[in-house]
């Protein structure tokens, strides 16, 4: 490879190239299994089917008095049918046996229908009262068809059908189907762990006050969230000084520690102690370095193993920010069965004040939105991380425009879910 060090780019590839090498080389990590409980957010690898049907008994879905329909055929405010009351219906604790048609079980809403009953007429339309020689009667007022208010088996899943579909990010809804059908485990993809290389021996590590020559490192916070946004397990942060014997320290670490990504802060661009691309070259392989892009043009990324992506990141944090949503966060949800696609919002907004752009590079463009019009973010340097806080969210420019004029409709991607 070319040391660009103090010499530039002659060359940078396309967004477009470089994403398709990731496609080409980034590929869904295997499965493990999860208990119920703890497979919320996951994306399960394989179709769930129920084990048993939901419910599994006829049950009530109302409170009143279960009985058999035919018998209150008849019935009306003036004309009530009395039927005798021979018990009663709790939530795990069924009526035992039978009832006749002549006969009437008090129910509440989920309990066992019992056998010889086929519907539940309401509360609001029966009264009980004594009956002849004392014993207990409910007078009911209005028919019912027969089914009315019961909940029939497999009313909700049947025993069999699939709940869940392979590569589903399990809602919690979808965990408490899959609970209602007794399955205690899933299969899901395994999360991706990332190994995050902050370097520079300027930084502090967040929390500090800066002061004299160094700064606060914000980037760490930032990549540890995105990853988390998009699907990682394990998140480790490292701090590594401008040496070129603690980058290879690092990354050869970060061979041998099995993390399924490693995202690099900072020296991979072109000034002298950006030893991050030759470090990997010689590791591993760089498969990209510099990309027609704005900001972020420094940016790329290698293997090292024949197959762990390590993902160059410019250290200034709206590049880094810019190249990881790219490249890295799609590659990383990949990994974790997710989505390539970029998780935001999208909203449909007219061009307020023209988009600058440069024909030949992708332009991540950040924007304030205000009605169905969108305005460019006027300070916009590749440093300015506040720039990214009174952004509503970015407009990406494609290569083959010079410019977005203003009436333009364009597509802004939401910083906020």
């Amino acid at each position: 490879m070319r040391d660009v060090r103090m010499r530039g780019f002659r060359e940078r590839a396309t967004v477009e190239r470089a994403l398709e090498v990731l496609e080409q080389r980034i590929q869904r990590l295997g499965d493990e299994p999860v208990p119920i409980a703890a497979s919320a957010g996951r994306v399960a690898a394989e179709f769930v089917l129920a084990r048993v049907s939901v419910p599994h008994f006829s049950r009530a879905a109302m409170d009143g008095y279960a009985l058999a329909s035919e018998a209150i055929a008849g019935a009306s405010p003036s004309a009530p049918v009395e039927l005798a009351l021979v018990g009663a219906s709790f939530p795990g604790r069924p009526h035992a046996g039978a009832i006749r048609p002549g006969e009437a079980v008090r129910i509440t809403t989920g309990a066992p229908v019992p056998e010889g009953a086929d519907a539940v007429v309401m509360v609001e339309h029966a009264e009980e009262a004594a009956g002849s020689g004392g014993a207990e009667v409910v007078r009911v007022r209005q028919p019912v068809p027969p089914g009315k208010h019961v909940a029939a088996i497999g009313e909700d899943v049947m025993a069999g059908e699939a709940v869940v579909s392979a590569g589903r990010r399990l809602r919690p809804q979808d965990v408490g189907v899959l609970a209602s059908t007794g399955v205690a485990e899933v299969r899901v993809v395994r999360r991706p762990s990332v190994r995050i290389l902050i370097t520079g021996d300027e930084l502090l590590p967040p929390g500090s006050l800066p002061g004299g020559a160094c700064i606060v490192d914000s980037n760490s916070l930032v990549l540890s969230a995105l990853a988390r946004r998009d699907g990682a397990g394990d998140v480790a942060v490292e701090y590594v000084p401008d040496r070129r014997d603690a980058v290879r320290g690092a990354l050869s670490a970060s061979g041998a520690s099995g993390a399924d990504v490693v995202l690099v802060s900072g020296g991979s661009s072109v000034g002298p102690e950006d030893h991050a691309p030759l470090v990997l070259a010689e590791l591993g392989e760089l498969a990209i370095h510099g990309v027609a892009m704005r900001p972020a043009g420094p940016a790329g990324f290698g293997f090292l193993d024949g197959a762990r992506p390590v993902f160059l990141l410019p250290g200034n944090p709206v590049s880094c920010l810019c190249a990881y949503e790219f490249f890295a966060g799609p590659s990383i949800r990949a990994l974790g069965g997710l989505p390539r696609a970029w998780p935001h919002r999208r909203r449909r907004c007219v061009v307020a004040s023209k988009i600058a752009s440069q024909a030949g590079r992708v332009d991540y463009v950040r924007v304030r939105v205000d009605g169905d019009r969108v305005f460019p973010i006027a300070t916009s340097g590749a440093s300015i991380l506040s720039s990214t806080t009174r952004a509503d969210g970015v407009v990406i420019v494609p290569g083959d425009e010079e410019a977005v004029g203003e009436g333009a409709v364009v597509e802004v991607l939401l910083y906020d879910a």
